[in-house]
């Protein structure tokens, strides 16, 4: 049996509204032949003649007058189907979203988004995961909903993606680390004792290829896995890290930051997303909530 077509419930719909064939070809602006071709497949398919002559007019058969409303309910809900999604109650939504990020920027640019999503959707639930790897699988699957990180070359290409702020690394020692007395030379530099990072998302190779140009290199006495944990040891040794600056504000409260005395690439942080969800309207709000945060922290 072939597959009804469905444009003919709008055929279907103007004949039995309008109990004429000519007044429902001026509905779908057709041609009255026109229209009674589309109601001649429609009679074949349905296996009813629909409208019947009485006296002068046309009147509808039982079978006609029982999907009348039955047929604009249909309608009625494609018609919600294939229209843009509006924006819901925000106060009334109840969701989680999974946001993939490092600890350094849940720190500090968590409290703020999080304010924001208590102020406008309290039923908004958001569950903060580590980046730890470039992989857009989770994007992907659905497992994650929104990341933040360093895009680059190796960044799926399908992913949706804005920027945030821009970032540059620096030094950061104890507040009574002894590199800070007098001025912070190169090689005074790579002469200390140095806490080496190891994550995809940040290439610390930067701080060794612009170390070799200048024909020095430094000692790394032990190696971590995030920026957090750096800037801990830190704190409780002579040991400096290397870290982004805007990225961990918050993690290097009360100690002791210097920029670097060499040149590294500037660092652009980025949101991304699937392109399946770019079109969900509270996705988009928690886009939005996310970038004005980050926003207002660069222009500070």
């Amino acid at each position: 049996m072939p597959t009804p077509d469905l444009n003919q419930l709008v055929v279907l719909d103007a004949v039995l509204r309008e109990n004429s064939v000519v007044r429902a070809a001026q509905r779908l602006q057709l041609s009255p032949s026109a229209m009674s071709r589309a109601l001649a497949r429609v009679r074949e398919t349905v296996g009813d003649p629909i409208l019947v002559k009485a006296g002068r007019g046309l009147v509808p058969t039982p079978r006609a007058t029982e999907l009348r409303d039955r047929i604009g309910q249909v309608l009625q809900e494609a018609e919600a189907i294939l229209l843009p999604v509006r924006m819901p109650d925000l106060r009334r939504v109840v969701r989680t979203f999974t946001v993939r990020t490092s600890e350094g920027f849940v720190e500090t640019f968590g409290p703020a988004v999080l304010r924001r999503v208590a102020k406008d959707a309290p039923g908004v639930h958001l569950r903060f995961v580590a980046r730890q790897t470039r992989d857009a699988s989770g994007l992907r699957d659905g497992s994650v909903d929104l990341e933040t990180g360093v895009v680059d070359a190796t960044t799926s290409p399908e992913l949706r993606q804005v920027p945030l702020f821009a970032d540059r690394m620096v030094g950061v020692v104890r507040a009574g680390h002894p590199l800070r007395k007098g001025r912070i030379t190169a090689a005074r530099y790579a002469a200390a004792a140095h806490i080496g990072i190891s994550r995809p998302t940040i290439d610390q190779g930067w701080v060794e290829a612009a170390l070799a140009g200048l024909g020095l290199e430094r000692h790394v006495t032990t190696t971590v896995s995030g920026f957090a944990t750096a800037i801990a040891l830190a704190r409780a040794s002579d040991l400096v890290a290397t870290v982004p600056e805007r990225h961990t504000a918050a993690l290097r409260a009360g100690m002791a930051t210097f920029a670097l005395p060499f040149v590294l690439p500037a660092i652009s942080v980025s949101m991304l997303w699937h392109p399946r969800m770019h079109a969900d309207p509270v996705h988009a709000w928690l886009r939005e909530c996310v970038r004005s945060t980050a926003g207002l922290a660069r222009r500070t």
